[in-house]
């Protein structure tokens, strides 16, 4: 079923999503100041690609530092690609097939907020 659900999210909204996060990385790379908010991009891109069977736990070894980091990336990038996440959701929440959908977009929008700090892992 993940694979069905994952492959269906791809072709609908998945490939959008991560393209966003991808050229919000690459601008957070331009700057050597901002690399770690690309590479956290970049590892969220990879987690909108193929989200199903995967999940976000928050790092016990995240400090300060991550914090006021996610109150940089909310003001330049999180909002805008938590926008994106609603209105992809909305759009698929139409449809009954793309309930599922929908709500895994819902899911996504805590950690296009705030991504640092943030881990993601694969579900048993």
């Amino acid at each position: 079923m993940r694979l069905i659900l994952n492959v269906i999210w791809l072709v609908l909204c998945g490939l959008w999503m991560a393209l966003g996060y991808i050229v919000a990385g690459v601008i957070c790379c331009i700057l050597i100041v901002t690399i770690p908010f690309g590479l956290a991009s970049f590892r969220i891109a990879a987690y909108a690609l193929w989200p199903f069977g995967r999940t976000v736990v928050d790092r016990h070894d995240a400090g300060a530092a991550s914090t006021i980091g996610n109150v940089i990336w909310f003001i330049f990038a999180g909002l805008w690609l938590a926008i994106g996440h609603v209105l992809t959701g909305v759009a698929l929440c139409i449809t009954i097939i793309g309930i599922p959908l929908g709500v895994a977009n819902f899911k996504m929008i805590p950690v296009s907020l705030m991504p640092l700090g943030k881990e993601i892992v694969e579900l048993p």
